[in-house]
């Protein structure tokens, strides 16, 4: 007697997809791509450079940095560096805003 193969309807279900059909749409907008010329990118970096501050003195960024060092150093606590910092640069220019050597347009 020949044994014949019957799929139950538990094995129908899980061959298909457990009778969900889910039918999914998907929305593509139309993006539009900037395209910028050479010209353009050089003119936009001028006038960023040029609004920029300038580079401050040597002496203050060696300052400034050593403040910091010494604070990712643990030698100095991060609030006693950033007050010694800002004290520091409060007092800086005030100096130079009574001297005129303040850089306002």
């Amino acid at each position: 007697m020949a044994k014949s193969v019957e799929n139950t309807p538990q094995e129908t279900h899980a061959r298909d997809g457990a009778g969900l059909h889910l039918h999914m749409r998907t929305l593509h907008p139309p993006v539009p791509i900037p395209y910028f010329t050479k010209e353009e990118v050089t003119t936009s970096a001028q006038a960023a450079t040029n609004r920029m501050p300038a580079m401050p003195p040597a002496k203050d960024l060696a300052f400034y940095g050593g403040l910091g060092a010494m604070a990712v150093a643990g030698a100095l606590e991060w609030p006693v560096a950033l007050a010694v910092g800002g004290a520091t640069w409060l007092v800086r220019s005030g100096r130079k805003e009574k001297h005129g050597g303040g850089d306002q347009a």
